[in-house]
Order: structure tokens, then sequence, then C-alpha cells
């Protein structure tokens, strides 16, 4: 499928809720990034992780996917553990990490009040997640941290939800890559270990695997 759409645009405003949010946002917290969060990582990824949207004191601080809260700190900690990341902590956009073979992104690139974005406004962003997909290469992977993310993949390839049930670990072959599921690794899913970090490492060792790292 061609798209023409890019995969990032800095200047959106397509959801006016979102739009107006980040701007009141941006007048309470003017050292906050406070705009849409770009992906980081590496252009070229064979590994994809869509998260669901960024925190408020997190990413929509730091200008970073997954950098200044609770989450990342399992997320930046087990990329490093599998030889995605040159250092196992993400601070600050400056502090020079750096991913391998790895990019994270969201399926809502924009802060979300409650952290609840409406399903209008991930289908609004989904054609931004379409054309990031599309620079994953065949036997490449996608993760998907959470049901949002999951879904939000499945709508950006056009593929009905009812096809392919999220869980966590499932594995689902999409137009020649593979969408991987976990759960989100949130504050709540792994204080409450509906996630530990053993499960989460899980799903980077089978990443590794589908990449054909035997390492």
């Amino acid at each position: 499928m061609s798209n023409t759409t890019p995969v990032f645009d800095a200047a959106c405003r397509r959801c006016d809720r979102l739009s107006n949010f980040l701007d009141d946002v941006a007048r309470r917290h003017p050292d906050y990034f406070a705009r849409p969060v770009p992906p980081f990582g590496d252009p070229d990824a064979a590994l994809l992780i869509v998260g669901l949207a960024p925190g408020m004191h997190g990413a929509n601080r730091t200008g970073r996917p997954f950098t200044g809260d609770h989450a990342g700190i399992l997320l930046y900690r087990t990329l490093y553990e599998y030889g995605f990341s040159s250092q196992p902590v993400s601070e600050a956009s400056s502090d020079g990490l750096e991913l391998k073979r790895c990019r994270i992104s969201n399926a809502v690139k924009c802060l979300p009040p409650q952290n609840k974005p409406a399903t209008a406004e991930i289908r609004n962003c989904n054609s931004f997640l379409r054309a990031e997909l599309d620079t994953v290469p065949q036997q490449g992977v996608v993760l998907a941290l959470g049901k949002i993310a999951h879904d939000a993949v499945l709508r950006a390839y056009g593929l009905p939800l009812s096809h392919y049930r999220f869980a966590h670990a499932a594995e689902h072959a999409i137009e020649g890559r593979t969408l991987l599921d976990s759960y989100h690794c949130s504050r709540y899913n792994t204080q409450t270990r509906r996630l530990t970090e053993s499960m989460f490492q899980g799903i980077f060792q089978r990443a590794r695997e589908l990449l054909g790292d035997s390492e």
C-alpha cells in the first residue's frame, strides 16, 4: 500500500480537544514540551514499539516517548538488557541515549486529558501510524503495548479487530510482519503484577527471536 502521509507532523492540530488541551498545558507548564511528541529511535528499525499516548509529566514534559514517567523505567531497562538501547535509563531528550534497530512511537502523538484519547482522536492520528508501519521491513516486528495500541495498528492496516484478538504474548502475521502483543508497562499493570518484569523480558526475547537474533 502506497502512503504519502508523513510519519509525523509537528504542527498537527487535527483534534480540537487535544490541541486546545496542549495549549492550556503549555500555559500552565511553560517548560514542558507540550506539543505532538515525535517517534524516537532508528528510522530504519526492524522493531517498532507502539504505545498509547504521551503522559502528562513524562513524554509531554520531555518530548521523548516513555521518558520521565513510570512506564519508561521498565521499558528502557528491558530495551537495554536485550540490546536495543545504548543505556538502561531514559531521563531527558538530551541524555545521549540511542536506540538500536528499534523505534518507539504512540498511537496518539498528543497528550489526552486524563490519559484517555477519544476514538475519533485515535482515528485522526491513524494515518501517521500507517505511514510509520510502512517503514518496518518485511520480517520486522511491531510490538503493541496494550489493547488500544493493538487496535490502532489493526485499524492502520485496515484489518477487522475481531479477527486478531489481543492477549499478552499473542502473535499475528500481518503483511509480512509480526504484530506482537504485550500488556502495557504502566504503573498500574506493574504494581498489580498483571505485568511482571519476567513477562516483559519474555516479550523482548521473543522479539529478538522473530528478528533472527539468537544470541
